[in-house]
Formats: C-alpha cells, structure tokens, sequence
C-alpha cells in the first residue's frame, strides 16, 4: 500500500495490510451487519490494518443508529481502541463521527488533553473530531487546536490542520483569511498550501510568498 507509509522508523511501521479497499471494507458492514460486538472489538484489535478499519467502522455505523446508552458505550468503546487507531484512514474515517459527535454538546475538554498528546494519532483524533463542528458552521473549537499546532512537527499534523482550514474556507472565507493573516509566518509550509489550495492563482502566490 504505497499510500501508506509502513516502512521502518515509519508513522505506519509494522502494519499488515491485506489489500482491500475502503468501498470493500465498507460493503463488509452493510452486508454483517448483525455482527456481535464482542467480534468487533476482535476486529478493532487486530494487527491486520483493513481488520482494524472495519471494526471501527462498525463502531461508526452503530454510533449513528444507536440510542443515548449505546452511543456512551461506543464513544468509551472508541477511547479505549487509541492505541489501535494509528493511521490516518482510521482516524480521518471515524473521528468526526463518534468523537466529535459525542462531544458537541459536551465540554470539549478532551481534545485539548489528545492536542497535548505525544502521540500523533491522539492530536490528529482531536483536529478531525472538529471536522464535525466545522461543517455545521462552528470554528471555534477548530480554530483553538489550529494555534495550538502550529508549532507541531509532524507533516500529517500539517496536512490535517491546513485540509480544516480549507474546509472552513468553504464556508466562510473571511475567517480563512483572518487565520492565516494572523499566523502565515508561523504555519508550516504543508499546512499553508493545503490551506490555500482553493485560492486563485494569483492570491496563492501571494500568501507564498510572506
């Protein structure tokens, strides 16, 4: 899986992959549905990566159909999965939905405990459980973790923030461009042409060139 890096001293170091794709993965779940939670907890243990994925997206799929009590216990279920959820599929696929969805309503004083983590999966979790919020049209919490990591040093982490604040940009550009009038010469470089992927020509050169 050349996507992803699991070379040695990699991000992704020791995975197995077995070559499904996310769609097959994906149909997995609409066809077994009725599968028991003590194999989904099997599943989001395992060491084979596309085990992994559909265990959590099991995890996901329950969380969107489930009531208050069964949500409580998927959202715990989710926290104790951490140490398996290390890469970035199995964050970008599943955070937004059982993380940030569980915390709407609810201090959100758990990402910023993962924002402090030194483990970058637990930082990424947080960015994108805000992914939730900003496409409901709420920044703040999104824009709090954007400062607080603009001094990280791993490039997922500055892809993860500059693809946020692209997504804020779509929907309100003014508060794009107040961030990064602010903090341009403080973002890394990846996390400011993600950001600005969307901009035309000649505005991207610009906030290039600062």
């Amino acid at each position: 899986m050349t996507f992803f890096k699991s070379g040695p001293g990699e991000y992704g170091e020791g995975d197995e992959f077995i070559g499904l794709s996310t769609p097959q993965v994906r149909g997995l779940v609409k066809r077994f549905r009725g599968l028991p939670d003590t194999d989904v907890a099997a599943l989001v243990r395992s060491r084979i990566h596309e085990e992994r994925a559909l265990g959590l997206m099991y995890l996901v799929d329950r969380y969107r159909c489930g009531d208050a009590p069964a949500r409580a216990r998927i959202y715990r279920a989710y926290l104790s999965a951490f140490p398996f959820i290390n890469n970035w599929d199995l964050v970008d696929g599943t955070a937004e939905h059982i993380v940030g969805a569980h915390l709407e309503k609810r201090g959100k004083a758990p990402l910023w405990k993962w924002a402090r983590s030194k483990r970058l999966w637990d930082r990424r979790i947080a960015m994108l459980a805000t992914f939730a919020y900003i496409k409901r049209g709420r920044f703040t919490e999104s824009l709090r973790l954007l400062r607080m990591f603009l001094g990280d040093t791993e490039d997922l982490m500055h892809k993860a923030c500059g693809w946020m604040l692209r997504e804020i940009g779509k929907r309100d550009g003014a508060v794009l461009r107040r961030f990064l009038g602010a903090n341009v010469k403080r973002m890394p470089r990846t996390m400011l042409r993600y950001a600005i992927e969307r901009f035309p020509g000649r505005e991207r050169k610009a906030w290039l060139a600062r």
